[in-house]
């Protein structure tokens, strides 16, 4: 059994909560306006990315050799036309800059909410979650910690895959919100 601390109980961290509660860990949420509290084990970041900097601000030494999931898609909400990372790095890349003590690792982001509530994806093939780090470690914890979840597990190698996988995420954002696709559906994998 894993600490789980999770910023953020909107969709995408209940939802996500509730696979590491499945899998039989502890979970604790962190809202904007709760009280600075002890981190578990392992912290996931389930808010947007600006609200990154602010919580990296408040929690630097407490997240100091923690594993940090960065499940942030760094979309320019303001023109909904493009990310606001520069275009050779990714929201994790900074994440790991700025939390050089921790073991940073992307995952969530090509995920829905109800995809991994519902563990399917247009309600028929196994939710696929890819992550990405460059600590075998973080990998390690993070694939033990959602074992028994019921989701599938994919590396997709070094934290430089993070620039896809965003890439990729906005893009399913981009789908769902012009309803191209459903907020049930999404990208699967299949072997």
């Amino acid at each position: 059994m894993v600490s789980v601390t999770i910023f953020g109980k909107g969709n995408m961290g209940q939802a996500i909560g509730g696979n590491f509660e499945q899998a039989g860990n502890k979970v604790n949420y962190i809202q904007s306006d709760s009280e600075k509290t002890e981190l578990g084990d392992l912290i996931v970041l389930a808010v947007p990315y600006s609200a990154v900097s602010k919580i990296i601000g408040a929690y630097k030494e407490e997240l100091s050799g923690k594993v940090v999931v960065d499940i942030t898609n760094p979309v320019n909400f303001d023109t909904f036309d493009g990310l606001v990372v520069p275009a050779d790095s990714s929201a994790a890349a900074i994440i790991s800059s700025e939390l050089p003590n921790s073991l940073v690792l992307k995952a969530f982001n090509t995920n829905f909410a109800n995809t991994l509530a519902t563990k399917k994806v247009a309600n028929e093939h196994q939710t696929t979650v890819l992550f990405a780090s460059d600590s075998n470690e973080a990998k390690e914890k993070f694939v033990a910690a959602l074992n028994g979840s019921g989701l599938n597990l994919l590396d997709a190698g070094s934290l430089k895959r993070a620039r896809e996988l965003e890439a990729m995420g906005f893009l399913q954002i981009a789908l769902a919100g012009s309803e191209k696709i459903s907020w049930v559906g999404g990208f699967g994998i299949f072997g």
